[in-house]
């Protein structure tokens, strides 16, 4: 016969509740993540819309990703203006694609924080029996989910990097730079997290071995 569970003294109690208060903030990514679908579906139409030579269509994925066509310059080597784009190229396909991946990334990092989050932090979901539970929740802690985000964060930022060098004649080289510097130091912090991890569990191990 299993025992009921221990009632907490009122502080205790008001403490632990307390841990509601992030239910707000879960339902408010759940909203990001809807708009992230609504801005995927948009620009996916836009391409397909401009593969199919709509004009305004392609207008809008060029202002979008940022994309300049060549530059036009005057005698004294100015640039006056960009020569027209007629249709979609493989640059901006590639720029475009590369976007929508970023989207994609970015909304599995919300499922993760959500799902993650709200299941460490603030109450077990109960999906032990479920057929689609994702595989790393069975073990996620908050440990593990810093581990999990700081990859994501990596890959994301792989993204921009290489949206940045595909388009690298529209950017400044000190722009260059810095994009890379920041994406090494994600690098350099996702490393040291995992690094911490693993020698805090090392440590768990062996305590609970003595």
């Amino acid at each position: 016969m299993s025992q009921a569970p221990r009632r907490l003294r009122p502080l205790p109690n008001l403490i632990f509740a307390s841990r509601w208060l992030q239910l707000p903030l879960y339902l408010g990514l759940i909203l990001a993540q809807a708009v992230y679908v609504f801005q995927f579906w948009t620009e996916l139409v836009h391409l397909i819309e401009a593969a199919f030579g709509n004009q305004e269509a392609l207008t809008m994925l060029v202002k979008s990703i940022g994309y300049k066509a060549t530059a036009i310059k005057d005698i004294s080597g100015n640039v006056i203006g960009y020569e027209p784009i007629a249709k979609l190229n493989e640059t901006i396909l590639m720029l475009v694609v590369l976007g929508l991946i970023d989207v994609v990334m970015i909304s599995n990092l919300l499922i993760m924080v959500i799902v993650g989050g709200y299941e460490t932090f603030v109450s077990r979901m109960g999906l032990e029996d479920h057929p689609d539970q994702p595989e790393w929740l069975s073990h996620v802690n908050a440990s593990v989910l810093k581990v999990k985000l700081a990859t994501a964060i990596i890959g994301i930022s792989s993204i921009h990097l290489l949206k940045t060098f595909i388009n690298a004649d529209n950017y400044a080289e000190k722009t260059l730079m810095w994009q890379t510097l920041i994406h090494v130091a994600f690098l350099a912090s996702a490393i040291a997290i995992a690094y911490t991890d693993r020698l805090l569990s090392g440590s768990h191990g062996k305590d609970e071995a003595h």
